[in-house]
C-alpha cells in the first residue's frame, strides 16, 4: 500500500512517471468505485510491523518517564520528548512509519507540556497538583507557558520530520496559549464569553485548514495530510461553543427539550453541507454525540424509552451510512449553488465512474 505522498516522492525522483502515477490512481479509483480525490485519505498503518514498532515505542517512552520521575518531575518530562525525538530519527526521518511517527510526535511535545508545567509547579514549591490547580490564576499562567513550548516543539518537530500533524499541534497550541492568557488576564470573571473565543479559535483554524486544502484541490500531496489534522483540530472547538451556546446539552433535559432536539438536528444538517462543500468529514463526527442526544430524546417521546436508544443509533447510523454512499453525488448536487469564485477554490469533483 502506497500514499500519496510516496507516489508524488516516486515521480519528483523520476522512479515513476507522471501519466504511470495518474494511470495507477484511475486504476484503484475505478476498482473502488471511489475516486482518489473524494477519499479524504488518512495513511496510519502499512503493516503490523507499524503496531509492532509503536508497541516497543511506547514501552521505551514509559520507562525513559519513569526514568527521569525518579530524578526530578520536570526531567520526566524532558525524559521522554528526547526518547521520542530519537527514536523519530530513525522511524520518521528514514522509514517513514507513519503510525509510530504520530504516537512519536505526541510524546515529544506532550513530554514538552508536562516539563513547562512541573518545572513552573516546582518553581513555586507545590508538590500537590490540586493545591496548584486550586489557585487559577497560576494555573492558567503555568498553561501559558507550557503550551508556548509546545509552540516551538511542534515547529522544530516539522522542520525537521514533516510529519503532518505536527502544523496542526502547534496551530492548537497558539490558541491554548491565547486562550489561557486571555483568561488569565481577566481572571475572575470567565464565562461563556470564553466559548465564544474558543469558536473564534475554532474558525480560524478552519480557515487555515481551507487555505492548505486550497493549496492541493487533488488531494495528491501532503498539504492534504495537514488539513486533515487541521480540520480535526478544528472541528470540537466549533462544535462544541455552538451547541452549548445554544442551550443544547447532552442530557437534553427541561421545558424546552423537544425544541432544541429539533434544533440540533438542523444545526447537524447544516454541519452536513458544510462537510459536503469542503469535502471533511471530522465536522460531523465531532458533531455526532449532539445528534445522538436529540434523536434518542426524540425518539423517546414517540415510542418506547426502552428501545429509544437503539431506534436512534439505527437511524443516525444508517444516515450517516447512506451519507457516505453517495457522498460524491451529494458534493455534486451542492456545489454548484456556490458561487463560482468560491466552488473554483473548493477540493475538485471528482468525475463519475463508469
Amino acid at each position: 500500500m502506497y500514499s500519496e505522498n510516496e507516489l508524488e516522492s516516486a515521480v519528483t525522483a523520476g522512479t515513476l512517471s507522471k501519466e504511470a502515477a495518474d494511470a495507477l490512481r484511475a486504476h484503484v479509483s475505478g476498482m473502488r468505485q471511489t475516486p482518489t480525490a473524494d477519499e479524504e485519505q488518512f495513511r496510519l498503518i502499512t503493516s503490523f510491523n507499524d503496531i509492532f514498532v509503536a508497541i516497543a515505542g511506547i514501552l521505551v517512552l514509559v520507562g525513559a518517564g519513569w526514568l527521569g520521575a525518579s530524578i526530578s518531575r520536570p526531567l520526566a518530562g524532558l525524559a521522554v520528548a528526547g526518547a521520542a525525538w530519537g527514536m523519530a530519527e530513525f522511524f520518521t526521518r528514514q522509514r517513514r512509519m507513519a503510525f509510530p511517527s504520530i504516537i512519536f510526535f505526541l510524546a515529544f511535545v506532550g513530554g514538552i507540556y508536562a516539563f513547562g508545567m512541573f518545572a513552573i509547579l516546582t518553581s513555586l514549591g507545590i508538590n500537590d497538583w490540586g493545591l496548584f490547580a486550586s489557585s487559577s490564576r497560576s494555573f492558567l499562567i503555568a498553561q501559558s507557558v507550557a503550551a508556548a513550548l509546545v509552540v516551538g516543539a511542534s515547529w522544530l518537530h516539522w522542520r525537521r520530520f514533516m510529519v503532518p500533524i505536527a502544523v496542526a499541534a502547534g496551530v492548537a497550541a497558539i490558541a491554548r496559549l491565547a486562550f489561557t492568557l486571555i483568561a488569565a488576564a481577566a481572571y475572575p470573571n470567565i464565562g461563556q464569553w470564553m466559548l465564544i473565543l474558543v469558536l473564534a479559535g475554532g474558525l480560524a483554524i478552519f480557515a487555515y485548514a481551507m487555505s492548505w486544502d486550497m493549496a492541493d484541490r487533488e488531494r495528491k500531496t501532503r498539504k492534504t495530510d495537514v488539513a486533515f489534522w487541521l480540520h480535526l483540530a478544528a472541528s470540537p472547538m466549533i462544535v462544541h461553543p455552538i451547541f452549548v451556546l445554544m442551550g443544547i446539552n447532552l442530557g437534553m433535559t427541561g421545558g424546552n427539550a423537544a425544541l432544541l432536539a429539533v434544533i440540533a438536528i438542523v444545526i447537524y444538517a447544516a454541519l452536513a453541507v458544510v462537510a459536503l462543500i469542503v469535502d471533511r468529514r471530522a465536522i460531523l463526527v465531532s458533531a455526532l454525540a449532539y445528534v445522538l442526544a436529540a434523536a434518542i430524546f426524540l425518539v423517546s417521546k414517540i415510542g418506547s424509552s426502552g428501545v429509544s436508544f437503539a431506534l436512534a443509533i439505527i437511524v443516525i447510523g444508517s444516515s450517516l451510512l447512506m451519507l457516505s454512499a453517495f457522498w460524491q453525488t451529494m458534493r455534486r448536487q451542492v456545489l454548484p449553488l456556490l458561487p463560482e469564485t468560491l466552488r473554483d477554490r473548493m477540493p475538485v469533483v471528482s468525475p463519475v465512474i463508469r
